[in-house]
């Protein structure tokens, strides 16, 4: 029989509940991380083979993130694309399961007793979500940067998620006088069903967080015992493992490595100690256990039990990924996997997409740059290696802008903050400039194999020129590359008054082959020859010149390219000026 207060509304106000509780987690998480940005990739770089500083990491991302599922998410992503070891990712997980234990100390605030108490009072959420949700919407709505809008974004998420838990506590409260309910919580004393229950319940709603948060609410009802508690807590770490197991579909086998190492570390601890608990138990005999246990209380011992089994098994590193081996075979018949470029898992969270966007951006900046070194070397001395090592790049380049280009209009759809949707536009642009060039890279090779083929020379003076063309574009090429991967301003404005002189020095250049040609000391097939070598130049240092103006519209805000490139040209601008007179002097020939 149900008591008279325990009704279908109750059951809805439960589910109404979780789906504010899991909306709120997501809103807070998603605050959380865009205000962190780059900081969690580039954390994670510096990961080593350091087990403390993979805890340490570990730990704090996800904190940031407040969600150890889509941390681990992230790590099978970081295996698939190449950038991270299976070594590496191990200790990351176990500091990941520890820190998202911060989730249920938040949810425990709702089981805060004595309102008599000014400060636990204040403490409890019906007194400050409110005021949480106020001061959110505030700045969401009256923010006018980036950073205050994500600060109200994770200030009413944490005011949703908080009214979850005062609604799902509301509907749980009732349940204390239905008997119905004890015979159901007594299922809960046999601990593998507990942990089964608990596995599957998490496994349906993939959040640990959310099955803490419901137990926590359950507690409330005083109903909950130490000894139902502990096997459901286990239960529900290792459902969390459902996410990252749906995550390893379609990826290579040591990304799906990373998924049951994952799942060997919340089944061993979860082994190991209840084991103990109980092994203990037979000898000692727990008293505690048929006590009633509270919201703190089931926060203090799902910490314990991440700590504990980090403890345990993280000498134990290299056997997990032997286990893990094991379990995900190579099979010497199958054929090499194909190498994934950039996870799209890693789209679910979009600062780490575009850090890693980046990486690939200024991987292809690096091969383009070489390419046309090895394609200025061979016009006096054609060597067949470089010409090969040349249309292998260029092979490489279009791999690279096809891929990336797609995978840079997926990630600009994901909800990006204002400097990270900057960083996508700039790539966008600079990766079709970086093709470019190794276009212009390969018709230089093709010119150096016409002038090795037809035997051609160039006379002196127009080696001379060409040499100072050659060694303007080298540089204008050397100052773009590290601008674009340092991302600094003060080496891209250098960029435009150089790409001035090469203007200059190209225009000299034909003025001075007309010269020739009309004294016959040129023929009109060497002045072809030169021509284009001297029109590619030109294009080079144009394209240098869109991706330094695309670093600078990123780094700096009210820059736009078109009004900043007229303004150099139209106005008495005296630090362009200044760097212009240092290239030209260096340059031009007197």
């Amino acid at each position: 029989m149900f008591p008279e207060q325990f009704n279908i509304l109750s059951v809805f106000t439960l589910l109404a509940g979780l789906a504010f509780f899991l909306f709120g987690m997501n809103v807070m998480s998603g605050g959380l991380e865009k205000m962190s940005g780059g900081k969690l990739e580039s954390g994670l770089k510096k990961l080593t083979s350091n087990n403390a500083m993979g805890l340490a990491l570990g730990a704090g991302i996800t904190i940031a993130i407040q969600s150890s599922s889509a941390m681990t998410v992230m790590l099978v992503g970081f295996v698939n694309s190449g950038i991270m070891q299976l070594s590496q990712t191990i200790s990351v997980m176990m500091g990941s399961n520890v820190g998202t234990t911060l989730t249920a100390w938040i949810t425990a605030l709702n089981g805060l007793k004595g309102s008599s108490n000014v400060f636990l009072s204040a403490l409890k959420p019906e007194s400050f979500s409110p005021i949480f949700a106020l001061i959110g919407i505030m700045l969401f709505m009256l923010g006018k940067n980036d950073k205050r809008k994500q600060l109200g974004s994770i200030f009413i998420g944490f005011a949703i998620l908080m009214y979850g838990m005062i609604f799902m506590s509301e509907s749980m409260s009732p349940l204390r006088d239905m008997p119905e309910f004890e015979n159901i919580l007594r299922m809960f004393s046999n601990p593998i069903l507990g942990v089964l229950i608990a596995t599957a319940l998490t496994g349906i709603i993939q959040s640990s967080a959310a099955t803490i948060a419901i137990l926590q609410a359950l507690a409330l009802s005083g109903g909950i015992s130490y000894k139902m508690a502990i096997p459901l807590i286990l239960g529900a770490n290792i459902g969390t493992c459902a996410t990252a197991l749906l995550s390893s579909f379609g990826v290579n086998k040591n990304a799906k490595r990373v998924t049951a190492v994952h799942i060997a570390i919340k089944v061993i601890g979860t082994v190991l100690v209840l084991s103990i608990f109980y092994l203990v138990d037979f000898f000692v005999d727990f008293s505690f256990k048929n006590n009633a246990i509270n919201a703190i209380e089931i926060a203090i011992v799902h910490t314990v039990f991440n700590i504990v089994t980090t403890v345990m098994l993280l000498p134990f590193s290299k056997q997990l990924e032997k286990l893990a081996r094991i379990i995900v075979k190579d099979k010497d018949e199958e054929k090499e996997e194909e190498f994934t470029f950039i996870d799209e898992r890693l789209l679910s969270t979009p600062s780490i997409a575009v850090g890693e966007s980046k990486n690939k951006a200024v991987e292809m900046c690096v091969t383009m740059f070489d390419s046309l070194i090895c394609s200025t070397d061979i016009i006096f001395e054609y060597d067949e290696k470089k010409a090969k090592q040349i249309l292998k790049d260029e092979d490489m380049l279009d791999v690279y802008e096809d891929k990336l280009g797609k995978y840079l209009v997926k990630l600009a759809r994901c909800e990006l903050t204002f400097h990270d949707s900057k960083v996508v536009s700039e790539l966008l642009h600079c990766i079709g400039d970086f093709e470019r060039i190794g276009d212009h890279a390969v018709n230089i090779l093709k010119v150096a194999q016409e002038i090795k083929t037809k035997k051609l020379k160039f006379s002196k003076s127009a080696q001379e020129e060409l040499k100072l063309i050659i060694a303007a574009i080298t540089e204008i090429m050397t100052i773009t590359r590290n601008c674009f991967q340092t991302n600094s301003v003060e080496l891209a404005k250098r960029v435009e008054p150089l790409e001035q002189v090469i203007d200059g020095l190209t225009k000299k250049s034909k003025n001075a082959h007309v010269d020739r040609l009309s004294r016959g000391e040129c023929t009109i097939e060497i002045g072809f020859v030169l021509s284009d070598l001297i029109n590619n130049f030109e294009r080079i240092s144009d394209h240098c010149s869109n991706i330094a103006v695309s670093v600078l519209e990123t780094e700096k805000r009210g820059i736009r390219s078109h009004e900043y490139l007229n303004n150099l040209k139209y106005s008495d601008d005296r630090e362009f000026n200044d760097m212009y007179e240092e290239f030209k002097a260096k340059y031009y020939i007197q």
